[in-house]
């Protein structure tokens, strides 16, 4: 069965939701590319978002959120992850930090480690449907190996016959990846430099106080 397309907005938005807390899997614009996205409760849903991309789980999987209100019920937020958000987020940054220890996440989401990554983007479907269902699981919109699919007919087209739903909010916005920055340990670690440039990233952490070996 070929997946639905609705329009994105309140409409479209709102059967996204019910899809989700049905379960389903649903591709929706963010501001870079197209995700996936799957209810954070919903049994084997990561799982599925693995099986829909032909990914082997040896990567985690980020959580879209829909505020910096969302992060601390997830994570724990260390002073550099605090300082880089509060400047940074919505927008291109995301944030590894440790799970909270009181909080059951899937091993899927996370390949096994004791770590989860965090962002909330400047898009606002994705933030709504976080706020609706709650932090949401989410990879790019393409198989594996393939080019990320930049709107709602080349999705059908790659991943239609797997997906409940589309959400279509014209052609993806594209540029680049959001920059991750591990705040794991005492020292702050790029792991990957992309929309937020590295002179930002320690900037900010200078301005916080906080510790770094970045060289800008």
């Amino acid at each position: 069965m070929t997946a639905r397309i609705v329009p994105d907005g309140p409409e479209g938005r709102a059967a996204a939701v019910e899809v989700l807390r049905a379960g389903g899997v649903v591709a929706l614009p963010t501001d870079t590319v197209y995700g996936i996205c799957v209810a954070l409760e919903t049994p084997g849903g990561i799982e599925r978002l693995f099986d829909i991309k032909r990914r082997t789980p040896d990567k985690g999987i980020m959580l879209l959120l829909d505020s910096a209100d969302q992060a601390p019920r997830i994570g724990v937020m260390t002073p550099a992850a605090e300082a880089l958000v509060a400047a940074c987020w919505p927008g291109g940054l995301t944030v590894v930090v440790p799970q909270r220890s009181d909080v059951d996440l899937p091993g899927a989401l996370t390949a096994g480690t004791p770590t989860i990554g965090l962002r909330v983007p400047d898009h606002g479907a994705p933030r709504a449907l976080a706020r609706a269902v709650g932090p949401l699981p989410t990879t790019s919109a393409n198989v594996s190996g393939l080019p990320e699919a930049r709107d709602a007919d080349e999705i059908r087209e790659q991943l239609g016959d797997v997906l409940d739903l589309i959400v279509d909010g014209g052609p993806a916005h594209g540029g680049p990846a959001s920059t991750v920055v591990d705040c794991t340990g005492s020292v702050p670690r790029v792991i990957r430099v992309g929309e937020v440039p590295l002179e930002r990233v320690a900037a900010i952490l200078d301005a916080a106080g906080v510790q770094h070996d970045l060289s800008t």
